[in-house]
């Protein structure tokens, strides 16, 4: 069973402290004396996260700085068995679920996830424990090592490069059973897919990262199939006729089994109102191996029953591959999946909803699942801040449908985030709705404070780092008033 920490104290404040490398020579080895310093060399880094698209360099996307880091390590990642999960919209989720069913079977599993919300060890854990920070001190001073014996014509690595490469390295020395690893950006260049899976997945593809990944549905859909391996299942969910077309291509190309929930694999989906469990998805799923009836999807939302079908028959392909997981363990599983930052209501009174719907398909899906799923809500107002970069007309339409009022606002220390007073100004010729400008997060609350009524809803939205200060700025104000209810004014 693999061992786990769990995080000790807020950890020291210090300068980093690295030693110099030769070039030409093995690199010293290089040792963080906190979690500060090994953070400050990490964020010093080029983080295409935080990045306009605009100042990125196309040659940061190769694989070369991550296998050689990976090689320089030992290559850890060929010790884990790994489930592979790419997408436009829907990867959190199918991570959250999937690695909840091999938990509940008994298994030990990692997760890599991006972004974080409030910390950025949420990226990196194990059976939903956070790496500790002394460990991740320790790792990232290997990391770095390896990384600073990189031949200088690669390029410096990135910020994502370091910590899949940490991620990879703490799970294999924890001995998981298992590790959930989601894509970061598109598939066939990220630097996760120096991997080979036991399963490869694909939830759904939409417009998204376009400077990058391609300009249409069918080009973003073979970046994303490029996590794709000879002999590995390849799955995905029903998908537009070029998309579908799009992955058979490069499955058929690199000799990976192709299936398609629905298509393939017997699939069914149904809404109901449950007078114990509120308003719910159920889904079905059947395989010569498996057999899934009316199982009630953990998370809000029609989409979510994709991802919960997407789920099982990666639970059908890994009982394939050796795994054990009894069905009923993996309703279990599906019972505790818990997921921060999607439909997730974070205040009491006034109600307020988080959620990191950060392009035009997934607001849509956002807008739709308050209105099945959110009961007795007279209106919404909506908190929205987005990047700068990101389809506006499209995600300010979608706005427009869905919310009754808006506040347009900006997350903090995020320079692609867009300026308020420009996605009102663009907001207004679009629709005639009325919207308000707040400078800080912290603002808007207070405004979506005083104009909430009993049965109102605030949903903050548009992006994950705009949720993440939610949840944090949130959180001070339910430790200092001891609930999470009452005014949010400025504090």
């Amino acid at each position: 069973m693999a061992k786990t920490s769990t995080p000790s104290s807020k950890p020291p404040s210090s300068e980093v402290r690295t030693r110099k490398v030769s070039v030409g020579k093995r690199p010293e080895s290089i040792s963080f004396p906190n979690y500060h310093a090994a953070l400050k060399y990490l964020y010093d880094r080029a983080d295409v996260e935080r990045m306009r698209p605009s100042r990125v360099d196309p040659s940061v996307f190769k694989l070369d700085r991550m296998q050689g880091i990976v090689s320089a390590l030992g290559n850890p990642h060929e010790s884990l068995k790994c489930v592979h999960i790419a997408g436009t919209n829907g990867k959190g989720s199918t991570v959250a679920m999937t690695a909840s069913c091999l938990k509940a079977c008994g298994y030990t599993v990692g997760t890599y996830t991006s972004p974080h919300l409030v910390d950025l060890r949420e990226r990196i854990m194990i059976n939903g424990s956070m790496i500790a920070y002394p460990h991740f001190t320790e790792l990232m001073g290997r990391v770095a090592t390896a990384a600073a014996g990189l031949p200088k014509k690669w390029g410096e690595p990135t910020f994502f490069e370091l910590m899949t490469a940490l991620a990879f390295l703490h799970f294999a020395e924890q001995a998981v059973d298992a590790a959930v690893i989601e894509v970061g950006l598109g598939g066939r260049l990220d630097s996760t897919n120096v991997i080979t899976p036991e399963v490869s997945a694909i939830t759904s593809i939409s417009f998204d990262h376009m400077q990058f990944l391609g300009k249409t549905l069918p080009a973003i859909a073979e970046q994303k199939a490029g996590i794709f391996k000879k002999g590995v299942p390849a799955l995905t969910i029903p998908q537009e006729p070029s998309v579908i077309d799009a992955m058979r291509r490069v499955a058929e190309q690199v000799g990976a089994p192709f299936e398609v929930l629905g298509q393939d694999i017997e699939f069914s989906y149904r809404f109901e109102g449950n007078s114990q469990l509120g308003p719910l998805m159920r889904v079905g799923m059947s395989t010569e191996r498996c057999e899934f009836e009316h199982i009630p999807v953990p998370l809000p939302g029609e989409h979510q029953a994709y991802n919960c079908g997407l789920t099982l028959a990666i639970v059908d392909k890994l009982c394939a591959r050796g795994f054990e997981l009894p069905e009923n363990r993996v309703m279990e599983g599906l019972e505790k999946v818990q997921l921060p930052g999607r439909m997730e209501i974070a205040w009491k009174e006034p109600r307020i909803l988080l959620d990191g719907a950060h392009n035009p398909a997934a607001l849509a899906a956002l807008i739709k699942s308050v209105g099945a799923h959110v009961q007795k809500c007279d209106s919404m107002i909506m908190i929205f801040g987005c990047a700068a970069d990101k389809d506006l007309d499209n995600l300010l339409k979608k706005v427009a449908l869905g919310a009754d009022k808006v506040i347009f606002t900006r997350a903090k220390n995020n320079a692609r985030a867009a300026e308020p007073a420009d996605l009102a100004r663009r907001f207004s010729e679009i629709t005639p709705k009325m919207c308000q400008v707040a400078p800080t997060l912290e603002e808007a609350l207070s405004i979506a404070g005083r104009a909430a009524g009993r049965d109102d809803l605030i949903c903050i939205t548009g992006s994950f780092y705009l949720v993440g200060e939610a949840k944090k700025l949130l959180a001070d104000r339910a430790n200092k008033s001891g609930s999470a209810s009452g005014a949010l004014a400025v504090v």
